[in-house]
């Protein structure tokens, strides 16, 4: 029998900077319902990505001094390394430089300009290069962006709309006919009372003031504008393109659920359902808004020095342990909130002195009363019948849960078990059962009934605590665990032999752990730039005595031997000079290739690793790097400044 095909995606992370926690918790909740699917039976497939252009990118690359190639490079593999690390089992990983996603990406547009979905016009309006929006004068609030609040600037340029209007009442009649399709209901009211009834206005889809982006291929003063570009990339990483929509295409689409933060909801439900039927295409199934996490009561951001990373967390308290608060404390549809308390004291509570204790106890005593091999059911304690009802109850209240997305509730449902198997010890006593040989048989089954606890908790606990679950089927000698073994508590043959422990979690020392943390934040803390004092004036003549020049770099190539020293090959007009500079900590040598650097032409040559250098090159020190001084426009290399 044919399994059942489910296709989920997260929103593809943006390249600008390094994922904090929240930008985490949305690949975390996606994988913890890929891994539920998966353990149900469905032939998953689970799509993440990144989202590689736009201006805010370009302009972060030329602070660098690199190109933005360079840059997303970077970034995109910091974020696949934190992906990996969280346990995030994607089966692909696009990036919107991918060549495949580019060339679809200019089909569809051509495409969509032929049918005459997209047309050319000029664009005046109010641009937030963070969010990558234009907006209208009455859209502003307080004459900022109505989505960051940040500052916007004036912008008019030529550019290709997409006649989103033509769609609107086609959209309306779709979400109508499709309750399910904006999830959670309160999401769907707001896009619909918000931003659908007043009227659809049509979309900017290309730039001339951004070089860093996707070319239109029939106007290369174009290029492909944010949202036609990034939005795409779901149906690009199953092989489609306008004229070929590929095995995985037909095989997996539409998607059942985007996994998505409520910011950019408004992109899903009304954009992209709108590309796609203009395309021909069917609509995903459903776009899920998660709500945000944040930091204390703030949003995290690095101006407010509240920003938290998952690797660090992960250090600290184990990548389960992360998981587990990020997947238990996280609302359905309200904002949640992470702090180093709420982790610790979750961390103790449920993993520590809940599961980690039942666990510890119960493979300490079946290696003290039966010498490790897990006894087979016998007489009746009583309390038997309901270990197992709530057992059953768990699971099939967690698989309900889970099936709306809800994995707080999920894990509330399933943690009842190990509570109700703590409570379990308590009734029976098995440490008095040992001590009378009438009860053996009682003990027996008192034994089998804890590690079949274990066995049904690790089995729950796949999706969202994978590591765990597989150290704990270790502990009680399990092989294999998942939501499908489990037909029914008690069907397992006792017999195995278990571990000779099983610490899961140990508890932490709050009070320690804190101050740990905060030394450590502390340590890490980049100390503010120095800004020098202004240096005595000199007169105009001591000013004369520098020969500073604007030099184009024909060459650059590291110095063997040495960790810091670049050597370049400087066009300055009338001759080529070669010059050293200790800058190959902060820049490759091919990024600089082609800049106009300023350089100081009248220093006496000097030699530096074996290699004359005949001037020395500009920079500025900025935070923790250098950054080569450069000349924006085109110059006659040679020039001086003056």
């Amino acid at each position: 029998m044919e399994k059942q095909k489910f296709y989920l995606t997260t929103a593809i992370a943006y390249t600008s900077r390094k994922p904090h926690i929240g930008n985490t918790y949305e690949v975390v909740l996606s994988d913890s319902i890929a891994r539920f699917k998966r353990g149900m039976g469905f032939d998953v497939f689970f799509l993440t990505g990144t989202d590689e252009h736009g201006q805010k990118i370009q302009q972060l690359a030329e602070e660098s001094g690199i190109s933005p190639q360079t840059y997303v490079d970077g970034v995109a593999g910091e974020i696949k390394d934190i992906w990996n690390l969280m346990n995030a089992s994607y089966d692909k990983f696009i990036r919107t430089t991918d060549d495949y996603h580019v060339e679809s990406v200019q089909k569809i547009f051509k495409k969509l300009y032929e049918q005459g979905d997209i047309y050319k016009d000029s664009y005046t309006g109010w641009y937030c290069t963070p969010c990558e929006s234009f907006w209208t004068e009455t859209q502003l609030v307080d004459g900022k962006c109505p989505d960051c609040g940040r500052e916007v600037h004036k912008g008019n340029e030529e550019a290709y709309f997409f006649k989103m209007s033509k769609y609107q009442e086609r959209l309306e009649k779709y979400i109508e006919e499709n309750p399910d399709f904006i999830q959670p209901e309160s999401r769907k009211r707001e896009m619909i009372n918000n931003f659908i009834k007043p009227g659809i206005q049509d979309l900017c889809v290309s730039r001339t003031s951004i070089s860093w982006g996707i070319p239109v291929s029939f106007d290369d003063k174009h290029t492909v504008y944010v949202w036609l570009d990034a939005l795409t990339n779901y149906i690009n990483a199953l092989g489609y393109t306008p004229d070929k929509k590929g095995e995985l295409y037909d095989k997996y689409w539409p998607a059942d659920v985007h996994i998505i933060g409520k910011d950019i909801l408004r992109f899903h439900t009304i954009y992209w359902p709108i590309f796609l039927m203009a395309l021909g295409e069917p609509l995903p199934k459903k776009v899920f808004g998660h709500p945000w996490l944040l930091s204390g009561e703030d949003k995290m951001s690095k101006s407010l020095g509240n920003v938290i990373y998952a690797d660090d967390l992960a250090r600290h308290f184990g990548v389960d342990g992360v998981r587990y608060y990020l997947l238990r404390e996280m609302p359905y549809a309200q904002d949640g909130t992470i702090t180093y308390e709420k982790i610790i004291n979750s961390y103790n509570t449920d993993l520590a002195n809940t599961l980690g204790n039942l666990a510890n106890r119960t493979v300490a005593m079946v290696n003290k009363y039966f010498d490790g091999v897990v006894p087979e059911k016998s007489a009746s304690t009583g309390f038997e019948d309901d270990l197992a009802e709530v057992a059953n109850a768990a699971k099939s209240e967690m698989i309900n849960f889970m099936d709306e997305y809800r994995t707080a509730d999920a894990l509330d449902a399933l943690w009842k078990l190990p509570n109700r198997a703590n409570k379990y010890i308590d009734e029976t006593m098995p440490w008095a059962l040992a001590k009378d040989e009438a009860k053996k048989e009682e003990l027996k089954t008192v034994m089998y009934s804890l590690v079949e606890s274990l066995r049904w908790t690790a089995s729950l606990l796949v999706p969202f605590m994978p590591e765990t679950a597989e150290k704990l089927a270790a502990a009680i000698g399990v092989k294999n665990v998942d939501i499908c073994q489990l037909d029914g508590f008690g069907a397992a043959a006792g017999g195995q032999k278990v571990a000779e422990s099983a610490m899961l979690f140990a508890r932490i020392d709050a009070e320690k752990k804190l101050a740990e943390i905060q030394e450590e934040n502390m340590a890490n803390q980049k100390p503010a730039i120095k800004i020098e004092p202004f240096k005595e004036n000199i007169d105009f003549d001591k000013f004369l005595e520098l020969d500073i020049r604007v030099g184009k770099v024909l060459e650059c190539e590291a110095v063997p031997k040495s960790s810091k020293l670049l050597k370049f090959k400087i066009e300055t007009g009338s001759e080529t000079r070669q010059i050293l500079s200790g800058i190959a900590k902060y820049y490759k040598p091919e990024d600089l290739i082609g800049k106009n650097v300023l350089f100081v032409a009248n220093f006496a040559p000097r030699k530096m690793m074996g290699y004359e250098s005949q001037g020395m090159i500009l920079s500025a020190e900025y935070e923790d790097k250098l950054v080569v001084t450069t000349v924006l426009d085109d110059i006659q290399s040679g020039a001086q400044i003056v």
